[in-house]
């Protein structure tokens, strides 16, 4: 990987009894963020040892690109339509520094 990646990723605990909906809302959601120009990828994993608890995975080519689709319009929907089904969320940012395909991804 040549260039940098700007990774945020956000741990979600979701409501009990919604975790359905909120797989259902953040497809929806997903989906558009993933058709950005300058989005580069959308993850979204459960996690095995805390039922409710969802993490998902951003990519951006760097941080000023991610921060100006943070502040926008379309952003601030997206939040309002995953609030209602989450608890509580939490969001750390990184730079990817390396990318080591394993065997299984050529």
């Amino acid at each position: 990987m040549d260039d940098k990646v700007f990774r945020v990723e956000l741990t979600m605990d979701v409501q009990p009894g919604n975790e359905k909906e909120f797989e259902r809302v953040w497809l929806e959601v997903g989906k558009t963020v993933a058709a950005h120009p300058d989005n580069i990828s959308q993850w979204l994993s459960a996690s095995r040892e805390s039922p409710g608890r969802y993490v998902i995975v951003s990519d951006w080519p760097d941080e000023e690109t991610f921060r100006r689709f943070e502040q926008s319009w379309e952003h601030a929907a997206h939040l309002d339509k995953l609030r209602t089904v989450r608890a509580r969320g939490s969001m750390e940012t990184m730079t990817v520094l390396h990318h080591l395909p394993g065997a299984r991804e050529s």
